[in-house]
């Protein structure tokens, strides 16, 4: 028998700190209290106090519907895990110019950090059929321009005029994608956000 799973976030009565930072069911900022008086304030709303920076100093509160809350979060989760990796297909030619592939690999890219799988597809025309090799050279080159995002699933193969593969995202190396992405997002905010405190601050005499 499977040990139902643990709620480690403490709510109410479970929050034992000397005093918590608060957050109001608006998002207004109560300021600094005891978690007694702040239980106080989210009752007489009819509403939970919830810890939600624990490592924090003090630790953040918010007054909120945890009951409700936990839906929504049970909700995304579910619908997250629910995603199934679908087949994105991406067309080339063998000359397909630099400018072209850019555009055809962001978009490979895109699919990928999304979950799902990308066939690369390169087609003949004509008597482009006998040169097969540059098909393979434009699916090698596509693959190492896809950098550790992209694993094989499937080699490069003939079908027909096409030659094909199929590619499937390398989740730990988009994770790490993902998280590079977001920390140089967030600092490259911090310059503008400090150039807007120094035009807002007046001036010295």
């Amino acid at each position: 028998m499977v040990a139902p799973e643990r709620d480690a976030t403490r709510v109410n009565e479970r929050i034992r700190v000397r005093e918590v930072r608060v957050i109001g069911a608006d998002g207004e900022q109560l300021g600094v209290m005891t978690p007694e008086d702040a239980l106080v304030i989210a009752r007489d709303g009819g509403l939970d106090l919830v810890e939600v920076a624990a490592n924090s100093r003090p630790p953040v509160c918010r007054i909120m519907d945890y009951g409700k809350y936990k839906y929504e979060q049970k909700k995304k989760n579910a619908s997250k895990k629910s995603h199934s990796a679908t087949l994105k297909e991406v067309k080339l030619r063998p000359g397909t110019d630099q400018h072209d592939l850019n555009f055809k690999l962001n978009n490979a890219r895109k699919f990928l950090m999304e979950g799902d799988k990308v066939k690369v597809t390169v087609m003949f025309r004509g008597r482009e059929v006998v040169h097969t090799y540059r098909g393979r050279a434009q699916l090698d080159s596509v693959l190492a321009q896809l950098g550790p995002i992209a694993k094989l699933e499937s080699s490069p193969r003939m079908e027909g005029r096409f030659m094909s593969m199929i590619l499937v995202a390398d989740r730990e190396a988009v994770a790490e994608a993902k998280r590079a992405a977001e920390e140089g997002a967030k600092a490259s905010s911090e310059p503008e956000q400090e150039a807007d405190s120094a035009a807002e601050s007046p001036a010295e005499s």
